[in-house]
Formats: structure tokens, C-alpha cells, sequence
């Protein structure tokens, strides 16, 4: 609260702008005609220039005027300005008790700058009697809406205990939300916290300097804030600092210290750090490959609800990887996954209904899932979904649909979609994208593909022949994996 309230109100009135901006660019003549006719929007902006003074001449019975005109249609912005007029007695309103009022109807429809005057009137006790509860409360509407003045004004309530329990963590957390956006007595707070060995504002400062979020971002300062946050203890902090040693954001990248950092964080139950751990074991990425630790901190993060953890455990289970083969613990844990919208677990069930694994088999439940995963992006899923429609499996036999799916599973660089794609052009007689997806299936891997290519070739000018490689190799530089 660097500046004083009065003051800010001058301040908010000389510069208030109504919500919709064009008005700037409707000639005077018309702005005067909607005002005149009953515009709400019209009779503020009107307002707004002859107190200012701006394309009329300046006319502070006229400001007044026209902004009660629009205050009493509800606008609130208008109502938020009537009400600063008032407290102020700015141009010619002479009558402090209609400040209140004003205020009010403007806050009641969520006008954040209404709702945090308010709180400031409430807090210093201008205009009506001092409540710091009253205070808190109009505070807390504004700051939920993100403004950061707001933000800043309730942690500063929570830190001191005025109207409201004091609270370090609530403190902490309205501070580092109103410095995120910039406010610069927050960040100024919020670093004086840290500083004094706070590991949760560490953690903050930490995380805005990677973002960029109300700072200039700056790896080395995210690095040490997060490390100073990890060596308290901090949980999150620790997880963060492993994703940093993991990705080499402002450290030089270290699976080994990354696994230990994780290792730390995942120990006290973050379901993040429990689930790279399982990945790191797994794959033996900076520790040595152990399936049955993989299982065990994979199984630690699926029992916390981690969707990707339930999906690999599902896997895990199916192969009997670091576990007892298990069917119908494989079908729960996917199951678990795919309902929480998963889509490696939707075209994985997907997969178990098709060829009734650990399940009775069931072609409408098999498209019904395959479907999910596809419409999520699932490329594998797209690609069973361009088969099952191409061969009718629960669903009508339909080749546009399956070209349509195949298509959609291609143009991610799936090269069994690409090859099909060839073969379904070939037959309808298009040798020139049967060539250009034969060729480019070919480029990525499918063996299959390079007979059809070779065979469309022969069907093929010259002419087009050259010009089709050309796109093939121009397509191939763009999107296909290197």
C-alpha cells in the first residue's frame, strides 16, 4: 500500500478507460447521438471526455452528468468512477456519502478496482468506519480475480493477522501470486523472505526466475533459489531441482544428481518425483536399470492417482516386468489410467478388448477406447482406428473414415499409417500420393512400403516422378524424425 488511497483515487479517475476502447475511434457526433439514445457504454466515455477535457471542452457538470446517466444503467465501471468521484469530490461531486453506495453496486458486479478501493477505504477507515474484516473480505474478492494490488494487500493482512488469522503460508502464497505478475513491492517482499532463509519463498523466487513470471527470467538465479529451497528440504523444490539437473536448465546436465534430487523429493511422497524415479530405474538413466525398483516406485505414484504412473504399472504387469505377469492387474491399473483420460491407457485397453486380454473380448468396447486415445492425438490409436474402420470391426466398414484416420496418424510420422496411406492411394488409381506416402513411409523405416513405391514408380511420367520426390524430400526435411 505504497501509495495512499486518496491519492490513488485521483489517480484511477484522471485515468480511468471505459471497458470497450473503440470508442476512441467513433467520431464525436456519434458518440453523442448513442448517449443521447440511451447507450450505456456511450454516456461514460462521454463522461469520461468532458472531464478530461479530450476531443470536447472540458465540463465537469457534463462529466458528472453523463457518468451518473451510464452508473444508473449499471455499468460498473461507470458506478466504480461515480463512487472515486464522490470520496474525492472531484468534478463537482460535492457529496462524500454517495461514495459508498457507488462503490458498492460497482463491486457487487466484480469490478476488481471497485472491490480493492473498498478494502483500502475499509483498512484506513476513509468514509466509513475501520473494519479490517470488511477489509479481508473485499481484498479477497479482487485478489481472486488476479489483481495483483489485491494480491499483495491480502498477504500483507495475513502476514500482520489485521482481520483475519495470521497465516505465513497464506502470506507467502498471495505475495508470490501478486509478484508473479510484476508488482514490485511484492517481488521486493517476497525476496526479503527468501533472503531471511524462508525455503517456500525460495522455492517461489526459484520457480519465477525459470518461468520468466514477474521477473526477467534467469536460469542461474532459478538454479540457486531452487538449490537453497532442495538443501532445506523443500519437497517441491527437490523434485524441481532434479527436473533442472535432468534437462541441464542452468546446470550442466547430470542424470546421476538428477536421480539423487528425485530420489530426495520422491522419499517424501511427491508423486512426481516417485514416478521419474520408476522411468529413471526403468530405463537405467542415471542409475542402474532394476525392474523391481522401477515397479516399486511406479506402484508408490499409480496408488497417489498419477495417470502415466497406472498406465506403465498396467504395462509392467501385462509383460511381467519386475513383476509377476499378471492379466487382471494389468486391465485395473490401465483401467485406472484410461478413465482419468490417458490416452497411451485408452489405446492400451483399447488394444486388451480388441484381442480379449485379460478381459472378454469386446469389438464395441475396443472402438469405444481406441476412439478416446485417437481424439486425444494418440497416433498408435489413430492408425488401429484407420483398421478397424477399413475392416469393420464393430463398426461399419467405412474407407473414407479409415483414410481419414490414417491420414491423421501420417501426418504425426506414424510410418505403418504412411505405408497404408500409399496402399489405399494405389488402389483408387492416385499414383501420385501413392507414390509421395509410399516414399515417405519408406524414408521412415517401413519396409513394406518400398515394394509399393517402387512398383507405383513404374505407373509414373518422368516428369511427375521427379516432381513428386521433390515434395517427398521437401516433406521428409520438414516433419519427419531426424
Amino acid at each position: 500500500m505504497k501509495k495512499g488511497v486518496l491519492a490513488r483515487l485521483v489517480d484511477w479517475v484522471r485515468g480511468a478507460q471505459p471497458q470497450v476502447t473503440n470508442w476512441e475511434n467513433v467520431p464525436l457526433a456519434q458518440v453523442q447521438k448513442a448517449a443521447k439514445q440511451g447507450h450505456a457504454e456511450a454516456q461514460f466515455h462521454l463522461g469520461m471526455m468532458y472531464g478530461n477535457g479530450k476531443r470536447v471542452a472540458q465540463d465537469y457538470q457534463q462529466a458528472l452528468a453523463w457518468v451518473h446517466k451510464a452508473a444508473e444503467q449499471g455499468h460498473a465501471h461507470a458506478q466504480y468512477n461515480l463512487g472515486a468521484m464522490y470520496g474525492m469530490g472531484l468534478w463537482g461531486a460535492d457529496d462524500s456519502t454517495q461514495a459508498l453506495p457507488w462503490l458498492l453496486k460497482a463491486a457487487t458486479q466484480n469490478h476488481a478496482d471497485a472491490q480493492i478501493l473498498l478494502g483500502e477505504m475499509y483498512a484506513q477507515g476513509i468514509r466509513v468506519a475501520q473494519d479490517d474484516q470488511q477489509a479481508v473480505a473485499w481484498y479477497r474478492k479482487a485478489a481472486e480475480q488476479g489483481n495483483a494490488n489485491a494480491q499483495y494487500n491480502l498477504g500483507w493482512m495475513y502476514s500482520t493477522g489485521r482481520g483475519v488469522a495470521q497465516d505465513d503460508q497464506q502470506a507467502l502464497d498471495w505475495t508470490r501470486w501478486a509478484a508473479e505478475q510484476g508488482h514490485a513491492e511484492a517481488l521486493v517482499s517476497l525476496r526479503r523472505t527468501a533472503e531471511q532463509g524462508n525455503a517456500r519463498a525460495q522455492l517461489n523466487l526459484g520457480v519465477m526466475y525459470a518461468t520468466g513470471q514477474g521477473v526477467e527470467q534467469d536460469d542461474q538465479q532459478a538454479l540457486d533459489w531452487t538449490r537453497k529451497a532442495a538443501e532445506q528440504g523443500n519437497v517441491l523444490a527437490q523434485y524441481n531441482l532434479g527436473r533442472m539437473y535432468s534437462t541441464g536448465q542452468g546446470v550442466a546436465q547430470d542424470d546421476q544428481q538428477a536421480v539423487a534430487w528425485y530420489r530426495k523429493a520422491a522419499e517424501q511422497g511427491d508423486v512426481e518425483a516417485q514416478f521419474n524415479l520408476g522411468v529413471r530405474y526403468g530405463d537405467g538413466q542415471g542409475v542402474e536399470q532394476d525392474d523391481q525398483q522401477a515397479v516399486a516406485w511406479t506402484h508408490k505414484a499409480a496408488e497417489q492417482g498419477h495417470a502415466m504412473a497406472q498406465s506403465n504399472l498396467g504395462l509392467m504387469y501385462e509383460r511381467g516386468q519386475g513383476v509377476a505377469q499378471d492379466d487382471q492387474q494389468a486391465l485395473a491399473w490401465t483401467r485406472k489410467a484410461a478413465e482419468q483420460g490417458n490416452a497411451q491407457a485408452q489405446l492400451h485397453l483399447g488394444v486388451m478388448y480388441a484381442t480379449g486380454q485379460g478381459v472378454t473380448q469386446d469389438v464395441q468396447l475396443a472402438l469405444a477406447w481406441t476412439s478416446k486415445a485417437a481424439e486425444q492425438g494418440n497416433a498408435q490409436a489413430q492408425f488401429n482406428l484407420g483398421w478397424i474402420y477399413l475392416n469393420g470391426q464393430g463398426v461399419t466398414e467405412d474407407g473414407k473414415q479409415a483414410m481419414a484416420w490414417y491420414s491423421k496418424a501420417a501426418e504425426q510420422g506414424h510410418a505403418d499409417a504412411q505405408s497404408m496411406l500409399g496402399v489405399m492411394y494405389g488402389m483408387e488409381q492416385d499414383d501420385r500420393r501413392a507414390y509421395f506416402w509410399s516414399s515417405v513411409a519408406a524414408s521412415n523405416g517401413s519396409s513394406d512400403a518400398v515394394n509399393n513405391r517402387d512398383l507405383i514408380a513404374k505407373r509414373l511420367q518422368p516428369a511427375v516422378l521427379k516432381e513428386v520426390q521433390v515434395l517427398v524430400g521437401e516433406y521428409v526435411e520438414q516433419h519427419q524424425p531426424r
